[in-house]
């Protein structure tokens, strides 16, 4: 390709050699008309001139007698002469040639191509690349005793492009100068459209791009200003659980979430946003693209989490255990504490009731929570929270009308997690501030319900809808540490099984459906 010189250069040539066509169908055509006009108008002055002469007396008189047929070139001559034609001849019947301005032709036979003259009929056509008319000559007694032949060259082609009507020569110049000069500036206007890169390079850019993006490990999505897809790469396909025919629908067609749908169309700015899709915690970048800053899409990249993200809830859930087991170790530790300084003070019956007290205190908890619920992980995981909730001073208590039963593994999985998360969230926003827990469990209709209420400020209204729909990035998980998390991951839990959650100033609320919607 480089030998065929720049892309501006191949489209100017190809440019102007349509340009060239055109200009020269043009002229072929005028040519075309300019020889058709010639032969309707010469056409009718040469039959003109050879009905003349054959209807000239001294014409007549001659044909019909051989001994004066020497008086016939004087009127084919005159004839000539006053017409402006080539030729004007007088032939026999037969053919045969009487007179004619080429000394050479006198004798031979006229040729008459297709011409009808024979017959008794004028014809005007064309013989041998002439013009010629042909009349015949009538005898008294009817019969055709000669044939008059004017004739007139025609014109070539380049003469029919000059005397063509509205000079078209003229004409054609100006189209080419017209042409030539808007090939360049086509010409120069591709080139500026492609930045300068020639039909290699614009290859070579193209088939790097499909191996780049087909080959690379992260996700890739191009939009349009409208929030259509215009490119999306195979990762980006199952990250985003998409279809083949992606492209060309816009975001609207593919059920995204609010938070999704934000990021994806630049509503929510800022780097590595993360983002929930079924199943999966995704990481998004987006970047605007366009000519010299102008606005003409975006590319939005996508990593997937949620491995590291499950890693991450991992690591919480055993720094929680390992919370809790510190928290443990320190109530008996005090406990232990406060029993060996009774025993060196020798107060034997007070430590007798002091462990009573203890002992009772705690089975007392544990028997409540087996009364009321009969999962084990569930019924573990409140007895463990309420260790937590003492070492931070917060009362955690069962509501009575808790109730319920053994649940499969994944409804029970889910439930560890939401139990769990609205139980952290409370005891954060309880703080320090010597408050009170309540949890109530419910199994009804085959919904399991459950509802989280502290003595905690509670969320605002306005961000009451906020907390769930952004999960990590909402301004109570800003404020509030990993609440934002927790909430996201009850949310979704919910989600999945058909369910719901909602708050309402300090009380949670979730709904997970016994068998997934």
């Amino acid at each position: 390709m480089a030998g065929r010189g720049s892309l501006a250069r191949q489209l100017l040539g190809w440019q102007v050699v349509v340009v060239v066509t055109l200009l020269a169908a043009v002229a072929v055509f005028s040519a075309v008309q300019s020889r058709s006009a010639f032969q309707a108008t010469e056409g009718r002055r040469m039959l003109s001139v050879a009905e003349d002469v054959a209807a000239t007396a001294g014409v007549r008189a001659a044909l019909a007698d051989p001994l004066r047929y020497h008086q016939l070139p004087p009127f084919a001559e005159s004839a000539r002469s006053l017409s402006g034609a080539d030729g004007v001849l007088v032939a026999l019947p037969d053919l045969r040639v009487l007179t004619s301005p080429d000394p050479s032709q006198v004798g031979a036979a006229l040729p008459i191509g297709t011409s009808t003259v024979r017959s008794g009929r004028s014809w005007v056509g064309e013989v041998d690349g002439d013009l010629v008319a042909h009349v015949p000559v009538i005898g008294d007694d009817g019969r055709v005793i000669g044939i008059v032949a004017a004739s007139e060259d025609l014109p070539s082609f380049v003469a029919g492009v000059v005397h063509s009507p509205g000079e078209a020569l003229l004409v054609l110049g100006v189209a080419t100068v017209l042409g030539v000069g808007g090939s360049l500036l086509v010409a120069r206007r591709v080139k500026r459209q492609t930045l300068g890169l020639e039909p290699t390079e614009i290859a070579g850019l193209v088939e790097h791009r499909e191996a780049m993006l087909h080959g690379i490990k992260e996700g890739v999505v191009g939009l349009d200003p409208h929030g259509r897809l215009t490119l999306v790469n195979d990762h980006a396909k199952t990250l985003l659980s998409l279809p083949d025919d992606a492209v060309g629908h816009p975001l609207t067609d593919f059920e995204f979430n609010d938070r999704a749908l934000d990021v994806l169309t630049g509503r929510t700015g800022g780097a590595d946003q993360i983002v929930l899709r079924r199943g999966r915690v995704l990481i998004m970048n987006r970047m605007p693209i366009g000519p010299r800053g102008g606005a003409t899409g975006s590319v939005v990249t996508l990593r997937d989490r949620t491995e590291i993200v499950a890693l991450r809830h991992e690591l919480d859930a055993n720094r929680a255990t390992t919370d809790t087991l510190r928290a443990q170790a320190h109530e008996f530790s005090n406990r232990l504490h406060t029993i060996a300084g009774l025993i060196e003070l020798g107060e034997y019956d007070e430590v007798r009731r002091y462990v009573d007290l203890v002992s009772h205190t705690r089975s007392a908890w544990q028997s409540e929570v087996s009364a009321h619920v009969a999962d084990p992980a569930v019924a573990a995981l409140l007895v463990a929270k309420a260790s937590l909730a003492a070492e931070q001073a917060v009362g955690l208590r069962l509501a009575p009308s808790s109730r319920v039963g053994r649940v499969d593994e994944r409804l029970s999985a889910d439930l560890v997690t939401v139990v769990g998360n609205l139980v952290d969230n409370a005891l954060d926003a309880v703080r320090g501030g010597g408050g009170w827990i309540e949890v109530s469990l419910s199994h009804e209709d085959g919904v399991v319900r459950v509802v989280v209420r502290d003595s905690g400020p509670g969320v605002a209204p306005d961000i009451a809808s906020e907390v769930f729909r952004h999960g990590f990035t909402t301004k109570a998980a800003e404020e509030g540490g990993q609440r934002g998390l927790g909430l996201a991951l009850i949310r979704q839990a919910c989600l999945r099984r058909g369910g719901s959650v909602d708050v309402d100033g300090a009380v949670f609320t979730a709904r997970l459906p016994e068998v997934p919607g």
